[in-house]
């Protein structure tokens, strides 16, 4: 399911217009998008939780030359399913 298939099933699901879902979905994504950014964790009981994992610099091998080279450190946005959601989703 892409984007405009959710927002479809957004507007279905709740009655509202097209352009009403989208915004709402817009809206969803950007704050999750800021909060993270923020450096906090976005909790949704039941659904999951939005956190951000540090990497540390680290030092890789090029598969193809063998050579050695140096990874930066970085952040990653990660998801973790809720024990609702697994449970549905396992059925």
């Amino acid at each position: 399911m892409n984007k405009s298939e959710l927002t479809a099933a957004l507007a279905a699901k709740t009655g509202l217009a097209k352009k009403d879902a989208e915004k709402a979905l817009n809206a969803v994504v950007d704050v999750i998008t800021e909060t993270l950014t923020a450096g906090d964790k976005v909790q949704i009981v039941g659904f999951g939780s939005f956190e951000v994992k540090e990497r540390p610099a680290r030092t890789a091998r090029n598969p193809r030359t063998g050579e050695e080279i140096e990874i930066e450190a970085s952040k990653a946005p990660v998801f973790k399913a809720g024990k609702a959601l697994k449970t549905t989703v396992n059925g």
